[in-house]
């Protein structure tokens, strides 16, 4: 689980941002009446959903664009060669050599850790991860490649990691420790570089990182695990997604039909997935050839969803209306308020959502353009002569709380 995230100097990014998953002590009636939009992690209570809105080219998409170049920097670093480049660009009206710096505070089984890094496009500068074993903060590893000298004045170590010397003599500015820590088979690395891997599911612009869904196609699936010769593991996967069909019929169904499909029923078997439609529940279609490219998209993405639900992982779903229909987006979020402890963070325009009885005040963020071009991020939680009777999707629409864009009406177009 995610407690927060810090940004500075990542594509539109310049100043410090946090995007903070932690619920604020709101004891108001219709807060307490959203008492299922959080939920409990030892002495934290925790947001399952962030709706982030602002104006076209605000920086909104930068935010999470930001967030998974610097997930792929922990999970990809330690594949970087010299004249290799990291997947951001830092903001581009900054003063030149301003470092780029990620950081995140989260929960695995319950302790909570930090973790951050700073880098140029280029190298790394700075990383340390901590955590609180006993509820006090203990150091796990730091490094700092600006001081001076050789390996054992740049980084610093408790007893967590074995050997950790062994590692920092193999990790090249290039490589975050973390990453080579993982690669060496260091269990404590490896514990936090399997809960970014596993837990992190991005959706940009329709797009799905993290997330394999090549089952679809037996060939596609194990052309990609090393052919025939692992079928074994390609029958392992379908006998867990026709269990997973199995129990989540119903739901699928119910999305399927609100999204106004006539799909009355499917079924998976030996990797082939048959749906059947309202005008002849007897006639099967082929999903795969069959099919609207809407349809399976629909159904793909849904299925994402369904497991980052059911298994409490985190979402980040950059304009939710591009890849679900409008109607599905509240039955969406109603899902990660049911879930355990799932989150998700989404941007979007559909101003409908703005209402205090689907959500807190600090679950809705807000991105606006600076006058130097950068983004800022702040939270309706930030407003305090904001009032929940009020009529938040008026008072967004009419820029109470800027992140609109301002249009001319009398502007030659």
């Amino acid at each position: 689980m995610i407690l927060e995230i810090t940004l500075t100097n990542f594509f539109s990014i310049n100043e410090k941002i946090t995007l903070d998953l932690q619920a604020a002590n709101i004891q108001t009636k219709e807060a307490r009446a959203l008492a299922d939009n959080t939920f409990a992690v030892g002495n934290e209570r925790l947001l399952k959903t962030v709706a982030i809105y602002g104006a076209n080219a605000s920086g909104k998409s930068n935010i999470i664009k930001a967030v998974k170049a610097a997930v792929d920097m922990i999970l990809d670093s330690h594949n970087y060669n010299e004249g290799d480049s990291f997947g951001f660009k830092p903001f581009k009206f900054g003063e030149k050599n301003t470092p780029s710096e990620f950081y995140i505070r989260f929960i695995i089984d319950g302790v909570e850790h930090e973790y951050s890094f700073s880098c140029t496009r280029d190298e790394i500068i700075t990383e340390s991860l901590y955590y609180y074993p006993k509820g006090r903060r203990a150091l796990i590893f730091s490094r700092d490649e600006r001081i001076e000298g050789g390996k054992n004045n740049k980084y610093e170590f408790s007893t967590v990691i074995r050997r950790p010397k062994e590692v920092a003599l193999n990790t090249s500015r290039k490589t975050l420790f973390i990453s080579r820590a993982s690669q060496m088979d260091r269990e404590k690395a490896k514990e936090i570089y399997r809960w970014f891997n596993d837990q992190f599911i991005f959706s940009i612009k329709g797009k799905v990182s993290n997330a394999d869904l090549s089952f679809f196609d037996k060939q596609v699936y194990l052309s990609r695990y090393g052919g025939y010769g692992r079928g074994g593991r390609y029958l392992e996967m379908l006998n867990q997604y026709e269990q997973f069909f199995d129990e989540n019929r119903n739901t699928l169904l119910s999305v399927l039909k609100a999204a106004d499909s006539d799909i009355v029923e499917f079924s998976f078997k030996d990797g082939e997935l048959t749906t059947y439609h309202r005008s002849n529940p007897s006639l099967p279609f082929d999903f795969n050839s069959e099919e609207s490219e809407g349809t399976k998209i629909l159904f793909k993405m849904m299925l994402i969803i369904m497991d980052v639900v059911k298994n409490n992982k985190i979402m980040f779903l950059d304009e939710a209306e591009a890849s679900l229909h409008t109607k599905l987006v509240q039955y969406l979020i109603s899902l990660f308020h049911s879930s355990k402890s799932a989150q998700l963070v989404f941007t979007t325009h559909n101003t409908h959502l703005l209402d205090m009885t689907h959500f807190r005040k600090d679950q809705i963020f807000f991105v606006n353009k600076r006058d130097d071009g950068s983004s800022d991020l702040y939270s309706l939680f930030d407003y305090k002569d904001f009032r929940e009777k009020m009529d938040l999707e008026k008072a967004y629409l009419q820029g109470r709380f800027d992140a609109v864009p301002y249009i001319n009406e009398f502007e030659n177009i």
